[in-house]
């Protein structure tokens, strides 16, 4: 499919932006007690058992270096909770203070997202999304070391049952699960994998071959399915066919040759355009769900909502801009709920809907 024409004037107007894809994000009543302890059961095909490795590999060099890499995390991993949260949030707060670079970006993304805000405002929202960073940091280091499952005790669900209502809809098939960089996004797949429902997550390879088996390894470990950027078409196609879950963050900028231009914030912005013809290949329900840090600063529930309805008329072209705008208003409508828990640093608009454009950025 070809990606879509954007508009030679990219700048929408929010409230007709807002009128064309309503609210997103919709559930209805939860079961009693659906947001206390571990979900209990599920009728939904979701896969079970020990996932197919696809770690690289190494040569001795960063065989050496990965080894380093574990020996740290689990180090670390032995500190108590409330020295190693606080470790956290002090390294989020210095890259906050010296990170110059990526903080112009977040300033400019709120301006973007949140013109009516005071400049206090947008700096606070930043400064916090900052110290939820570095709490992630922590979370990773407990994923990475020792006691890695006690992790699965501080997260629980809403509307579990989500799943159990689409399975008579759609027997035999998996789902796609739409979520963003949000709240301690990590912990998503490898939550919702120590809980005994096993996802799949597309994994970009990256250069430092010792730093990506350390992902690699920490995803699997806790029973997530690392899906390669290279295979990802065909795996998750295969995948959903078999009745299994895939998660794909869709909240950052595509490359002009992937992209769809939808709004975002009331801005144009590039999306993978290959979500949506995965879902129409596969058949497969689109589902929003998010996991949000709770007060404490800890604990986190897995929020689950109802499906998000695709229009298919049989033009592709059409279908994928209606969907996908969907898609983006879900994941904004979560952003302006818990503004504090996105990746704001992001250069979200980055790909501009017409050539030559100048940059948000500069």
């Amino acid at each position: 499919m070809a990606p879509a024409s954007p508009s030679a004037h990219p700048k929408l107007d929010r409230n007709e932006s807002q009128a064309s894809t309503g609210d997103m994000l919709r559930r209805g009543d939860a079961p009693a007690g659906s947001t206390d302890g571990a979900p209990q059961r599920s009728d939904f095909p979701l896969s079970l058992g020990k996932p197919r490795s696809t770690r690289v590999q190494l040569g001795l060099k960063d065989r050496l270096i990965f080894w380093v890499l574990i020996a740290v995390l689990h180090g670390f991993s032995l500190l108590p909770d409330f020295i190693l949260y606080r470790l956290g949030i002090a390294c989020g707060l210095i890259f906050h203070r010296f990170d110059h670079r990526h903080r112009k970006i977040g300033i400019r993304n709120l301006e973007i997202a949140f013109p009516e805000k005071s400049v206090a405002e947008r700096n606070r929202i930043l400064r916090a999304s900052y110290i939820n960073l570095g709490r992630c940091g922590a979370e990773y280091v407990r994923l990475g070391g020792f006691f890695y499952r006690r992790l699965g005790r501080r997260i629980t669900y809403n509307r579990l049952d989500v799943w159990n209502e689409l399975h008579p809809r759609y027997p035999g098939k998996g789902a796609l699960i739409l979520t963003a960089h949000f709240g301690g996004f990590e912990l998503l797949p490898a939550g919702h994998a120590l809980h005994g429902f096993q996802i799949g997550l597309v994994h970009h390879t990256q250069r430092f071959l010792a730093g990506d088996d350390l992902v690699s390894f920490i995803r699997e470990r806790a029973g997530v399915q690392v899906i390669r950027k290279h295979t990802a078409a065909r795996e998750m196609l295969r995948s959903l066919r078999r009745g299994e879950i895939i998660g794909i963050p869709l909240d950052q900028n595509a490359k002009r040759s992937e992209a769809i231009w939808v709004p975002f914030f009331g801005e144009l912005a590039a999306t993978p355009s290959g979500f949506d013809r995965l879902a129409m290949m596969a058949g497969a329900p689109v589902v929003p769900v998010f996991i949000v840090r709770q007060p404490d600063g800890i604990s986190h529930v897995i929020e689950i909502y109802e499906e998000i309805p695709q229009q298919r008329t049989g033009d592709r072209n059409a279908d994928a801009l209606v969907n996908t705008a969907r898609y983006q208003k879900a994941i904004e409508e979560m952003v302006r709920k818990y503004p504090e828990q996105w990746l704001w640093t992001h250069r979200r608009y980055r790909t501009r809907p017409v050539r030559g454009t100048p940059s948000l950025y500069d």
